[in-house]
């Protein structure tokens, strides 16, 4: 495959290391769970065959060891990837080719071709198979959604004096890290009472050693400004110890030090103390209410509840640290509705920590399969032992439960949700004549300030609503359009998004049911544009250019009468326009459609401003890093001061040679270089 000559007949199992592997997932020499492994070509006498006729051939020339399977169809796309403790038996069941459930039957017969990796260990397979569900997301596997990193609080070690700040992503820089929180808001919140009890910094360290006097923050009584001197070096470390300490589980005692403290400066009338002592109590008060649950006997632990009904599964999981309750989130993995519950979220889980450090503790709220392998390969990859339970009684059970009675709410939301947008849908569908009920709906909006930072958005809805993870922007780049051309903008929005797409996905089978098709497209079935007669008539002659008219049905949507909205016409091929009656469901939908599309872009393009109007002169020079633009605006103060200095002026600035003078002095004085 990758230049390779694989031996008999086309799988190797000799373990020897295959960096030159591309097919192989790329991770750290820590983080890589397979050693020596190979992926397989298929023997000659597959040629030409398909399904369990192609499966029975792969099975005879397999190990019994353990391993990792792919299935792919005729494109080459992942169907499924699985493990297996005998690659030969497991395989072996599908080419039998009967008594299994429809999307196994299903799989079975849109396999093309299959690719094998052996591993040492069946936990080493486990591990290998959940990063390549991950990676390769195939469409027959359990996929965890909205799988983006969680949040963490950080109390940095690498300066003067520690900040607070919320993290995510890799640990690299030096300090201790809390959590994880179940959402951003839920570090914001806790960092701001934090700051409200510990007065630490959250300024960046530029700023924090830049200052001259202390900010607004030191005035409101939130931050000790170590950045002045207002408090020693002494006593701010102790104020971070104390943090930490809180952060760490010992509330209890942070908060009877601080008590103390707060009685000790009464008696002795010192009022004024007492009363900042009473505040950071009433602080940390704040946070752990906001904590629900905090389990005395439960230190560490992720727990998971899981309710599967109506097709839909939803994983409620709870995050305990250092004694106290970080939040929880819900979750929806895509899966088969004829899986059970215990299937589902035994893939989760693996799913789950494979980019994420694990607890040392984890509750279900009933048992999965092969349990015990997967605690066995969470602890080899942590490094600590890792246990799994299913708690029957106590605390620990209180937990779970607690934990299944959110993800029956949650999940019941979720279903009403489900069922309005697929009613919506239809009704979209009849409203506008549409062959079938669209999937994948992009609506796109324009947005600019007399033409500067133009920005196209374009955000995706489809049968479970929003999917913000398809949301895209455009950032205007064309010169040739005119500020504020609205149809220009478009044009360039239009031409730029569906090229892209021809060139990575070509065009789409129109002609297939799409009832057949599983996973959330990448062709949109309807595009609405936030505009009238003009805007369509840019938007087809583009669709036209590239020849894919009969692909997309788009639709404009003008604002109404007076630009109120429930007034708004609908623009179509071949139909004249139209309204829709006041307190028409559809109308509600649309209009929900395009205010979203309207906030993206509106968003999209503040962002841009904001980037534009703090961005530094100094940042264009070349050879000037943060160091050497750092010197230059404490010495000069600002930007523009520094474009009036001669060189002599810059070379007295610390780190200023002469010839990094000569080119900052030249970038501002062009006449100077002619």
């Amino acid at each position: 495959m990758n230049g390779r000559t694989p031996t008999d007949g086309g799988i190797l199992y000799d373990g020897s290391e295959t960096d030159d592997d591309e097919d192989l997932v790329e991770a750290s020499e820590s983080e890589r769970p397979v050693r020596a492994v190979a992926w397989a070509e298929g023997p000659p006498e597959t040629e030409g065959l398909k399904g369990a006729e192609l499966i029975q051939a792969f099975v005879k020339r397999l190990p019994n060891g353990p391993g990792v399977y792919r299935m792919l169809n005729e494109a080459g796309d992942v169907l499924y990837v699985g493990k297996a403790r005998s690659l030969k038996k497991r395989v072996s069941n599908y080419a039998q080719g009967r008594g299994h459930s429809n999307r196994i039957a299903r799989m079975v017969r849109e396999t093309a071709n299959m690719e094998f990796v052996t591993t040492r260990t069946e936990i080493e397979a486990l591990l290998l198979e959940a990063n390549l569900i991950k990676r390769l997301r195939p469409r027959f596997n359990v996929l965890l959604r909205d799988d983006k990193s969680f949040p963490y609080i950080v109390v940095t070690g690498d300066t003067r004096a520690p900040a607070l700040y919320k993290h995510r992503g890799a640990r690299s820089r030096k300090g201790e890290y809390f959590g994880p929180f179940a959402s951003a808001g839920a570090v914001g919140r806790t960092i701001n009472s934090l700051q409200r009890a510990f007065l630490l910094r959250t300024c960046t360290d530029s700023v924090f050693e830049t200052r001259t006097r202390p900010c607004l923050l030191y005035q409101i009584k939130r931050c000790a400004a170590p950045c002045t001197g207002e408090i020693s070096d002494e006593d701010y470390a102790e104020l971070v110890r104390e943090a930490m300490d809180f952060l760490s589980g010992k509330s209890q005692a942070v908060k009877q030090t601080i008590a103390a403290a707060m009685a000790e400066a009464s008696e002795n009338l010192d009022f004024e103390r007492a009363a900042l002592y009473r505040d950071r109590l009433a602080a940390l008060s704040h946070v752990q209410s906001h904590q629900g649950i905090n389990p005395a006997g439960v230190e560490e632990a992720d727990v998971f509840a899981i309710h599967h009904e109506g097709g839909i599964s939803c994983i409620q999981v709870f995050f305990f640290r250092t004694g106290q309750n970080w939040g929880n989130r819900a979750y929806f993995p895509k899966a088969d509705p004829a899986l059970p519950a215990s299937e589902v979220l035994s893939a989760f889980l693996a799913q789950f920590y494979d980019d994420k450090p694990c607890p040392r503790q984890i509750l279900l709220c009933e048992a999965v399969a092969e349990q015990e392998l997967l605690a066995q390969a969470l602890t080899e990859k942590s490094g600590y032992k890792v246990s799994i339970l299913v708690p029957q009684r106590g605390e620990k059970k209180d937990l779970v439960d607690h934990a299944l009675a959110n993800a029956r709410e949650a999940h019941g939301r979720k279903l009403a949700e489900t069922a309005s947008q697929s009613r919506l849908l239809e009704g979209f569908a009849d409203t506008f004549k549409l062959p079938y009920v669209p999937r994948r709906i992009e609506i796109y909006d324009n947005s600019h300030i007399m033409g500067t930072n133009a920005v196209g958005g374009m955000v995706v809805a489809g049968p479970e609503g929003f999917v913000k993870g398809q949301y895209r922007k455009f950032n205007i780049k064309s010169t040739d359009i005119t500020p504020g051309d609205d149809f220009g903008m478009m044009r360039e929005v239009m031409t730029r998004r569906f090229s892209r797409l021809l060139k990575e996905e070509g065009k789409p089978d129109r002609s297939a049911d799409p009832g057949e098709e599983t996973g959330f497209p990448a062709w949109p079935d309807v595009i609405l544009i936030d505009g009238g007669q003009g805007q369509m008539t840019a938007v087809r002659a583009i669709l036209e250019e590239l020849e894919i008219e009969d692909c997309v049905a788009a639709i404009g949507v003008a604002k109404g009468v007076d630009r109120d909205a429930g007034r708004e016409r609908f623009f179509a091929e071949g139909r004249e326009s139209f309204t829709l009656p006041p307190r028409d469901p559809v109308l509600y939908f649309i209009q929900r459609l395009r205010d979203e599309a309207h906030r993206f872009a509106i968003g999209s393009h503040r962002a841009r401003r904001k980037k534009e109007m703090v961005k530094n002169p100094l940042d264009e020079i070349a050879g000037i890093g943060p160091t050497r633009k750092r010197a230059l605006l404490t010495h000069f103060g600002t930007a523009k001061a520094v474009s009036r200095a001669g060189v002599n002026d810059l070379m007295a600035v610390n780190g200023i040679s002469e010839s990094v003078a000569r080119l900052v002095y030249e970038h501002f004085h062009e006449d100077a270089t002619k």
